[in-house]
């Protein structure tokens, strides 16, 4: 079993515009805008993320807005629902607020013993915002939602699948522990996690295969300290007979990739370097940034990416 991986780092979606995704990320949940670059494979495409101030591993959630890209088709697969940690007694601000700014998919419930709110994203994406007493993460409070209320991070995610068992496996293989079950849910922590260590298996047998679009989660991604515990974990998986990328530098972190057994793609990153790697932690995600292999298409790209301010 492994021991390197310490919970989430970041999850990635889809979108259809750039100009909402940022909006609804920065205005309606109040997080920080923390990068703003483009797809490495395809520049003329943004690559947004979003978190707390520093954008901590365990906080960021980052976007692909693809512009008039479809909508997915959710189903197994996948990741359904991405989970955000808000403080005791904050649902009914949230579910107030969302209510003002018509946000879709409303729905107040508790599971696992905790009091959640269900919501959609502009693009149909499935969140949900989970009370969790004594978060300790620092919240970003300079998007006018105050510390009693704000957004610390990921509570969890929860997968799709037709079959949970090997995922399972898999996950107690990366360090997870299985917590408990309920109606037909399987809840796997990470024992001294990051916060951001929990992870949901929904089993669904009877329902067909998620298509992917706006609204998709691309990948999630789990964290490790530095590149030599991640070269430990690819090592790991690869002598297990898991089909492991190579380490890719995504500038502000190294990626290795693979596929789990119920089709969720699987990334482990570095919490190193950061995003404070070319920008001033006072002025993240303000200036566009380019991978160097882009770096000539500057003057292009300015012209053709879509302001994300009206």
């Amino acid at each position: 079993m492994l021991d390197q991986i310490k919970g989430l780092h970041h999850v990635t979606s889809m979108a259809e515009d750039a100009r909402t995704n940022n909006q609804f990320f920065t205005n309606a949940l109040g997080l920080r805008r923390v990068k703003k670059t483009v797809n490495f494979d395809a520049p003329d495409v943004y690559h947004l993320y979003y978190g707390d101030e520093t954008g901590a591993p365990g906080t960021v959630m980052t976007y692909f807005p693809f512009p008039k890209m479809a909508q997915g088709r959710p189903g197994t697969g996948e990741v359904g629902t991405t989970v955000f940690s808000v403080p005791q007694g904050s649902i009914g601000f949230w579910s107030d607020r969302f209510a003002t700014l018509g946000v879709g998919g409303l729905k107040t419930e508790e599971s696992f013993g905790e009091k959640r709110l269900n919501f959609s994203g502009p693009d149909g994406d499935g969140f949900a915002l989970v009370e969790v007493k004594d978060d300790a993460r620092q919240a970003w409070t300079h998007g006018g939602i105050s510390e009693d209320h704000a957004i610390r991070g990921f509570h969890s995610v929860a997968m799709r699948l037709r079959d949970e068992g090997a995922t399972a496996e898999l996950l107690k293989f990366m360090g997870y522990e299985v917590a408990e079950e309920r109606d037909g849910v399987k809840r796997l922590i990470m024992p001294s996690g990051n916060g951001a260590h929990r992870i949901d298996l929904e089993t669904m047998p009877n329902i067909a295969r998620a298509l992917p679009g706006a609204g998709s989660v691309h990948h999630v991604a789990f964290a490790v300290e530095n590149r030599e515990k991640q070269l430990e974990v690819r090592k790991a998986l690869m002598d297990t007979g898991y089909q492991v990328t190579p380490v890719i530098d995504r500038d502000y972190f190294w990626a290795i990739y693979f596929r789990t057994p119920g089709g969720v793609l699987f990334e482990v990153a570095t919490n190193e370097p950061g995003f404070d790697r070319d920008e001033d932690t006072a002025h993240l995600g303000e200036a566009l940034k380019l991978p160097q292999q882009h770096a000539h298409l500057r003057a292009l790209l300015e012209q053709h990416l879509q302001p994300l301010e009206a």
